[in-house]
């Protein structure tokens, strides 16, 4: 099965937010065999809408549009479908009752202008959305079929996963497909080719795809056959592959997050940690609280920004931010020691360096970060130059700090 996947919306066609629905919906399509040909982004006006789906619906199986169906001027989904498929809008009681169940579940009032909503296209099955008040729109003419759901990525994905996925899967689907994306930190893509060399043999049996982020490379392995099983065996095959050659930077697999690795191995084995930061401003202990349960391990966290923060809150000596700085080795083995004795906790990690885009020297650039790492054996720290903006800065220097653990903890 071909599918076409459309987003609707002026805020995505001028780069105003970006199309991460697109991206999610073809990731499940492939994963069950339907195979997405064409991406297509269309603003709201409706002459274009119409067109963006009349040139889908000839030359798809399946066409997925994301967006236009709220309240608004500006949702023009549904009067476009309306006409598309040479039917009519009628209002439905059934519907109406869930979209004020919605508001009286929230304890609010109902706006008026939601009551159309309740109005829906004839000879088209709706499509439940419990995370918001506009139904998705199913229809089907001659073994095809045409889906249109909310943009609002927590509706879409509910609805996609929930009323759009069983409906293809029931569609006598043929090609098979298995995935598996190793997830790797603390080498470049560039690195990581040239440890593997030629892959000329291994992509005889599956696709192999390197995608690059500034937090890592995930290496993603693709299978494809008319047996799931055989698919997965190739997949299985080229993982251990893979793995004999990059295995000491492979941290986690799929939709595994490094925060969630490393928590589970302080829980394995009964640590608690506290976090030091600086230049990150809390974002390491954000993305360690992101974990459920992880009050098992993570005791708390520190924003010591300042040098009198650093002195007062995680006894690092006044004299050695004087005589090395506050971004250096010295000082960020002192604030991990520091909050580690503080917080009475196993093990204590920093980050201390300098976002930008101002405040570099020649001696110590933008982009310059110094993690420390404090246990019982005693302290260590890496140092990194990392070459981007300031936000990306921060995200690459919390890796790197999950990335550290994450070797640590092996070591245990």
């Amino acid at each position: 099965m071909i599918a076409e996947i459309i987003t609707i919306g002026d805020e995505i066609l001028m780069g105003q937010l970006l199309d991460s629905n697109a991206a999610y919906i073809a990731d499940r399509l492939v994963r069950i065999g339907v195979l997405p040909r064409w991406l297509t982004t269309v603003g709201d006006e409706e002459t274009s809408i119409e067109t963006a789906f009349k040139t889908a619906w000839d030359r798809a199986d399946v066409v997925i549009a994301t967006g236009g169906l709220g309240p608004t001027h500006d949702d023009r989904t549904k009067p476009v479908l309306t006409r598309f498929f040479q039917t009519r809008l009628t209002f439905r009681e059934d519907l109406f009752d869930q979209i004020r169940g919605r508001f009286k579940h929230r304890r609010l009032g109902m706006p008026a202008i939601n009551r159309e909503q309740a109005l829906f296209p004839d000879g088209a099955q709706p499509i439940d959305n419990h995370y918001g008040t506009a139904p998705g729109i199913r229809f089907e003419r001659n073994g095809k079929l045409f889906f249109a759901l909310p943009g609002v990525p927590l509706e879409m994905k509910a609805m996609l996963q929930q009323g759009v996925i069983p409906q293809l899967k029931g569609k006598g689907v043929r090609v098979q497909m298995a995935f598996r994306t190793l997830r790797t930190s603390g080498i470049s893509e560039s690195a990581l080719f040239e440890r593997l060399g030629p892959l000329k043999e291994i992509e005889e049996t599956v696709g192999i795809a390197f995608l690059p982020d500034p937090a890592g490379v995930d290496i993603r392995i693709t299978a494809q056959g008319i047996d799931e099983g055989e698919c997965r065996l190739r997949v299985g095959k080229a993982e251990d592959w893979l793995r004999s050659r990059i295995g000491k930077y492979i941290w986690g697999t799929d939709g595994e997050t490094i925060e969630a690795v490393v928590g589970r191995a302080l829980r394995e084995k009964g640590l608690k940690i506290a976090v030091a930061e600086s230049c990150t401003g809390g974002l390491i202990a954000n993305r360690f609280t992101d974990v459920p349960g992880s009050s098992d391990y993570f005791e708390r966290g520190v924003v010591a920004y300042s040098n009198r923060a650093k002195t007062e809150l995680l006894d690092v000596p006044e004299r050695m931010i004087q005589d090395h700085g506050a971004v250096s080795a010295e000082v960020a083995r002192a604030m991990a020691a520091g909050v580690r004795d503080k917080a009475g906790a196993d093990v204590g990690v920093s980050a201390t360096g300098i976002a930008g885009p101002s405040g570099g020297t020649p001696e110590k650039p933008v982009g310059l970060v110094y993690i420390g790492y404090a246990d019982k054996d005693g302290s260590d720290y890496r140092k990194f130059i990392f070459r981007n903006d300031r936000l990306t800065h921060k995200a690459q220097t919390a890796q790197a700090v999950f990335y550290l653990l994450w070797e640590k903890l092996k070591q245990c």
